[in-house]
């Protein structure tokens, strides 16, 4: 029997830790946050001091290596990532399981970094999508009586591994096709901006252009009329900036990796309230590190809601906050716009981007609500579960 009993109880607890293990990988977009999700499932059902999982690279290395039962420290000691060799390269090239009494005993072990954490017992399996060998996860030093001269892991963990890995293949693969969807949707967005901005700038500039002509013409006949082309000119330009601002702003590439969603959302919002005349703020309170893909989808969703409010709307206001919400968060992006009437844009086929933006919300298990009226201004409100 596969599941016979669990750390916390009977066969009951051990299938509902595997099942929540697998539940937990299904939930995630994001590939990095697949990976860490299947190594600490892995290293906590299996009950290993240690757990890691490589995904290899086309020259010996690895692209992304992760970790579980290493502080931030300690990893930072160890150096570089390893290599592929020894035991690694097995699993990876001959995708065969490899349960080992004492690795360091292993002809094929290659000695480690000084600041390594000494392992003994090892258990690794690769994860392969048919043919193609994805990654390799494996565990070290279970937490239980070894036997003399054995391995802790016992044949039942390598086949519960061996499970694991294999939904884990699925969640890699369905990951990176996610990932690949949204490089599209960015570039496609990308190519929209582009079109906005063209159209934009080149409108005021044609008006710079004209304007200029005629104050040129009107210099010596009639300077009043003269000087109050030149002041349009000065209004043209600074509507032109104020677009070249704003376009660069949503083109240049969020940091949410390395920021995080609080603080890229904060450093957008001061950007656009040096760009325009209205007055942008910003508010956070309690919010927790989310699911990259539900940190991407508020932070795209906020910046639709500012475009809107600064470029349409002629918003002299806009306040947006960021708050917890159960164990996920709540974004508002409130203006004093000259508001519409949701159900009248929906009929007319003119939805602002909010259709794109529920679109987002829902897509990583959120919802998005829209109050406006004409004259009133507008308040786009969306929540995202958390993970």
């Amino acid at each position: 029997m596969l599941m016979t009993k669990g750390r916390g109880g009977g066969t009951g607890a051990g299938l509902s830790r595997v099942s929540g293990a697998l539940l937990a990988m299904s939930r995630h977009l994001e590939v990095r946050d697949v990976l860490k999700t299947i190594v600490v499932s892995a290293r906590e059902l299996l009950d290993a001091e240690y757990a890691a999982l490589g995904v290899p690279d086309d020259h010996g290395g690895f692209a992304q290596f992760v970790v579980d039962g290493v502080s931030e420290e300690q990893w930072k000691a160890i150096g570089p990532l390893p290599r592929q060799h020894g035991i690694l390269a097995a699993m990876l090239k001959d995708a065969t399981p490899q349960r080992l009494a004492d690795v360091r005993l292993d002809p094929r072990f290659g000695g480690w970094p000084s600041a390594h954490p000494d392992m003994s017992d090892f258990l690794g399996l690769p994860i392969a999508d048919g043919d193609e060998v994805l990654g390799a996860v494996f565990l070290a030093n279970k937490r239980c009586p070894k036997p003399q001269g054995g391995c802790g892991f016992t044949a039942e963990d390598e086949e519960l591994l061996a499970i694991l890995a294999q939904h884990a293949a699925i969640a890699l693969t369905n990951a990176r096709l996610y990932e690949r969807s949204r490089e599209l949707t960015i570039a496609g967005e990308r190519a929209r901006l582009a079109h906005e901005l063209h159209d934009a700038v080149s409108q005021k500039l044609f008006s710079l252009r004209l304007t200029a002509q005629a104050a040129t013409a009107l210099v010596d006949r009639d300077p009043a009329r003269a000087k109050d082309e030149l002041q349009q000119i000065a209004l043209l330009a600074a509507e032109a900036a104020d677009e070249l601002r704003s376009a660069v702003v949503e083109l240049r590439p969020a940091a949410l990796d390395e920021d995080g969603l609080v603080a890229t959302l904060r450093t957008q919002v001061q950007v656009l309230d040096r760009a325009h005349s209205a007055h942008v703020t910003f508010a956070s309170h309690g919010v927790r590190a989310l699911p990259a893909a539900q940190e991407e989808a508020l932070l795209r969703v906020a910046q639709e809601a500012l475009h809107n409010a600064l470029r349409h709307a002629d918003a002299r206001q806009v306040d947006v906050t960021l708050t917890r919400h159960g164990q996920g968060a709540r974004l508002r992006v409130v203006d004093d716009g000259r508001g519409f009437d949701p159900s009248a844009v929906r009929r007319a086929g003119r939805h602002l981007g909010l259709v794109s933006m529920r679109d987002r919300a829902g897509g990583v298990g959120g919802g998005l609500a829209v109050e406006s009226a004409p004259g009133k201004g507008t308040a786009i409100e969306m929540e995202v579960p958390g993970g």
